[in-house]
């Protein structure tokens, strides 16, 4: 196994799995590929999100260091200590040029367990390498970002996470114009039916470069 990550994922029973699947073109669940809306370059504008699968993240990819039994043990004590919550109404939003599902009114919960995780499984988080370091401070980080950098091994966590599920990658504004409207009809009816946060999900990637399926879903609250 190469890298493992913690998101939160939508039941497979919510319709927004099904949903997203189809939209991303695959589902993280099984590993099947579908059918795409009939968009243009629907396939390239979703490839970046497609790979790593719907999902937001909480403990963002890394590599293991100290095995993935221990990992999960540890993983599923954290989550026994976790509450379950509700979810605010998701909608189709512009972050940064991107397309994504994200919260539409605060949620602090659902911050505060993307904080916890980050904290609390980081004994098990190998050091990044310098290339992989490299990459990230391609995007010229800010001095916050450089400091958790260097704390967490990502640069987007703890006061820099904001939650989104990607959709696309960063559009150009033409595309914008074609994308928001369907994505919004996409997700019509679906993004903004109530739902709880009960459970988190192990995404695991096989190989560099390989798709992340969901390998564990744990419930929260020990349920």
């Amino acid at each position: 196994m190469h890298r493992v990550a913690v998101y939160y994922a939508p039941e497979a029973q919510d319709p927004l799995h099904a949903a997203a699947s189809v939209w991303l073109g695959r589902d993280a669940e099984t590993g099947a590929t579908l059918a795409q809306p009939n968009l243009p370059d629907v396939a390239g504008i979703t490839a970046d999100p497609r790979g790593y699968g719907f999902h937001a993240t909480l403990k963002p990819p890394f590599r293991l260091a100290n095995g993935y039994e221990r990992f999960l043990a540890d993983l599923r004590q954290w989550a026994a200590d976790a509450t379950p919550f509700e979810l605010p109404a998701l909608s189709v939003q512009d972050l940064k040029g991107f397309l994504a599902l994200r919260e539409t009114a605060p949620c602090p919960p659902l911050h505060a367990l993307a904080d916890s995780a980050v904290e609390a499984l980081d004994g098990h988080r190998a050091p990044p390498t310098e290339d992989e370091l490299a990459r990230r401070r391609r995007a010229k980080l800010s001095e916050a970002h450089e400091a958790l950098l260097a704390r967490w091994g990502y640069p987007y966590v703890m006061g820099e996470w904001q939650f989104h599920m990607t959709l696309t990658r960063r559009l150009t504004p033409d595309e914008r114009d074609i994308y928001k409207p369907a994505a919004e009809a996409h997700f019509a009816g679906i993004a903004d039916i109530p739902r709880k946060v009960e459970a988190v999900c192990v995404f695991t990637q096989a190989a560099p470069g390989a798709p992340f399926l969901i390998g564990e879903r744990i419930s929260l609250g020990g349920r």
